[in-house]
C-alpha cells in the first residue's frame, strides 16, 4: 500500500483564494503530566546487560516512555525529552533486530505504552474556518516522540515473532476504536502512520476485520459525536483519504459473491461522499473505491451511474470535472451489457456537460472521444447516443466562445459521420428543419404581436383615444412586466 496519500489538485481557475497563506502552527495534545512530576534516569542499555535480564529491563524502558511531556514549552524537561527520544529509540531498534524478544509478558506493557502516548483528545482546530486546500494545517508539537511510537508500533506488529493469538489480548475493539478517532488528526504525518498501522491490523487480527469495516463506516455517517454528521452536516473530517485509502485494499480483497453489507456500504455511503463541499481532498481515493466494486460486481454498475447522476455538481465546475474523470474510469472497465442499461441517462448529462460554458467543463466531457474503448461502445450504441449528442453537438460548432471546445466538436461530429453518415446526414437535416420551424414560429409570434398592435392603434383612432397615451400606457405596462420578471 502507498505510504503517500493522492490529493486531487484545484482545477477551476476562478476560485476564490485568501491573499495571505496561513503559515504553519504546531500545537500540542490536550493531555500532559500536570501534577506529581516525574524525574527520568537513564537506564543501561540492553545491548549492556545479560540476555537473562533483558526482558525485564525493556519492560523498564516501556513504562519509561509512559511519561509525557509539554512540548508547547521548548525549553521545559529537556533532559527528559532526550532521555525518552534516547530511549525509544533504543526499543526499536530492539525489536527490530532482536529475536525472541517479544514474550508474552511484554505484550500488555507494549500496548500500555502506545495508549498512553498515542489515544489523546485532540484539540480543537486554531481556525474554525479552516480549509483543507488552502490552509496549512495544524502540527502536532509532540512529533518527535510520537513518530518515534507509531515507528515502534509498526515494528512490533511486522515483527517475525508477532503472535496475533497473543496480541488480540490486548488489541482489542476498544484499542481499535481510539485508533480510528486519532485519524481526525490535522497533522497529516500521523494520519500517514494511522493508515499504515491499521492497515496492519486489519490483515493480523481476523476477527477484528468486520468490526473495523463497520467502524469506518460509522466514522464516515458520523463523527464520535453522534450529534454532528459528516456526510450530512459538518462535512469536515481530516481522515476520510486516508480511510479511504485502507478501504481501497479492503474491497480489493472482498470474496465473491459480495455480501449484502458490502453494497449497502457502496451506495449508503460511498456515494453519498460525492457530495460533500471537499470533495476534491479524497476524490481519488474514492474514486478507485468505487470502480474496485465495480470490478468486483459488474450488476452494481447501474445504481452507481445513476447515483452519481443524481449528485451531479450544479454549479461547481471543479466538481463537475472531477465527475467526468470518474465516469471515464467507470467506463474503462464496464461491461457492454451494462454500458446499454446507462447509456441513454448518461449522455444525455454528457451533453449538458459538453454544452458548459466553462471551457474545462466541456473539454474533458469531449476527451471521452479520445478514448479507444469509450469509442467502441459508442460505436456499437451510436444508434442510441449519436441522437442525444448531436443537437448539443452541432450548436456549439456554431456557438462557443472557445476556439479549442469548437475545434474538438468538429473532430467528435466528424468522428460521427465516419462512424454512421446516414444517421448523421438525416440527424443534420432534422435538427435544420427543427431550427427553420423554431425560426417560423419566431416570425409567426413578431407578426402576431405587430398586428396586435396595429389593431390597437386603429380601435384607438376610433375611440378619439390620443396616440401619446397608448404609448404611455405601454410603456408603463411593459416597465411593470420587467419589475415583475425581476421580482420573480
Amino acid at each position: 500500500m502507498s505510504s503517500g496519500s493522492t490529493i486531487v489538485d484545484r482545477i477551476d481557475p476562478f476560485a476564490k483564494r485568501s491573499l495571505k497563506k496561513k503559515q504553519k502552527k504546531s500545537q500540542g495534545s490536550s493531555r500532559y503530566r500536570t501534577g506529581g512530576e516525574v524525574e527520568l534516569t537513564a537506564l543501561p542499555l540492553l545491548k549492556d546487560v545479560p540476555s537473562s535480564e533483558q526482558e525485564e529491563l525493556f519492560i523498564r524502558k516501556l513504562r519509561q516512555c509512559c511519561v509525557g511531556f509539554d512540548f508547547m514549552d521548548p525549553v521545559a524537561d529537556l533532559k527528559g525529552k532526550e532521555i525518552k527520544r534516547a530511549t525509544l529509540n533504543e526499543i526499536v531498534d530492539y525489536i527490530t533486530a532482536g529475536r525472541g524478544v517479544l514474550t508474552e509478558a511484554v505484550y500488555p506493557e507494549i500496548i500500555r505504552m502506545i495508549a498512553c502516548n498515542l489515544f489523546r483528545t485532540l484539540p480543537p482546530s486554531d481556525n474554525p474556518d479552516f480549509d483543507p486546500e488552502e490552509d496549512d494545517p495544524t502540527l502536532e508539537a509532540s512529533w518527535p516522540h510520537l513518530t518515534l511510537v507509531y515507528e515502534f508500533f509498526l515494528r512490533f506488529l511486522e515483527s517475525p515473532d508477532f503472535q496475533p493469538s497473543i496480541g488480540k489480548k490486548v488489541i482489542d475493539q476498544k484499542f481499535v476504536l481510539q485508533l480510528l478517532e486519532l485519524f481526525d488528526s490535522e497533522d497529516p504525518r500521523e494520519r500517514d502512520f494511522l493508515k499504515t498501522v491499521l492497515h496492519r491490523i486489519y490483515g493480523k487480527f481476523l476477527g477484528l476485520r468486520a468490526f473495523i469495516r463497520k467502524q469506518i463506516n460509522n466514522f464516515f455517517l458520523s463523527k464520535i459525536d453522534n450529534d454532528y454528521r459528516f456526510i450530512y452536516e459538518t462535512e469536515h473530517f481530516n481522515g476520510v483519504g486516508e480511510l479511504l485509502e485502507i478501504l481501497g485494499s479492503i474491497i480489493n480483497g472482498f470474496a465473491l459473491p459480495l455480501k449484502a453489507e458490502h453494497k449497502q456500504f457502496l451506495c449508503k455511503v460511498l456515494i453519498p461522499l460525492h457530495k460533500v463541499r471537499c470533495l476534491s481532498l479524497y476524490h481519488a481515493q474514492l474514486a478507485y473505491c468505487v470502480v474496485q466494486f465495480l470490478e468486483k460486481d459488474a450488476t452494481l454498475t447501474e445504481q452507481v451511474i445513476k447515483g452519481l447522476l443524481k449528485f451531479w455538481p450544479k454549479t461547481c465546475s471543479q466538481k463537475e470535472v472531477m465527475f467526468l474523470g470518474e465516469i471515464e474510469e467507470i467506463l474503462d472497465v464496464i461491461e457492454p451489457a451494462q454500458f446499454v442499461k446507462i447509456q441513454e441517462p448518461l449522455f444525455r448529462q454528457i451533453a449538458k456537460c459538453v454544452s458548459s460554458p466553462h471551457f474545462q467543463v466541456a473539454e474533458r466531457a469531449l476527451y471521452f472521444w479520445n478514448n479507444e474503448y469509450i469509442m467502441s461502445l459508442i460505436e456499437e450504441n451510436n444508434q442510441v447516443i449519436m441522437p442525444i449528442m448531436f443537437p448539443a453537438l452541432y450548436r456549439i460548432s456554431k456557438e462557443h466562445w472557445n476556439q479549442t471546445i469548437v475545434a474538438l466538436v468538429y473532430n467528435v461530429l466528424k468522428t460521427f459521420m465516419e462512424m454512421n453518415s446516414r444517421l448523421f446526414d438525416d440527424l443534420t437535416a432534422s435538427y435544420k428543419a427543427e431550427r427553420l420551424k423554431e425560426r417560423k414560429r419566431e416570425r409567426e409570434r413578431e407578426d402576431l404581436w405587430k398586428k396586435l398592435e396595429t389593431l390597437s392603434l386603429n380601435n384607438a383612432k376610433k375611440e378619439g383615444i390620443s396616440l401619446d397615451l397608448i404609448n404611455h400606457m405601454n410603456s408603463s405596462s411593459s416597465s411593470a412586466t420587467t419589475t415583475s420578471n425581476a421580482t420573480e
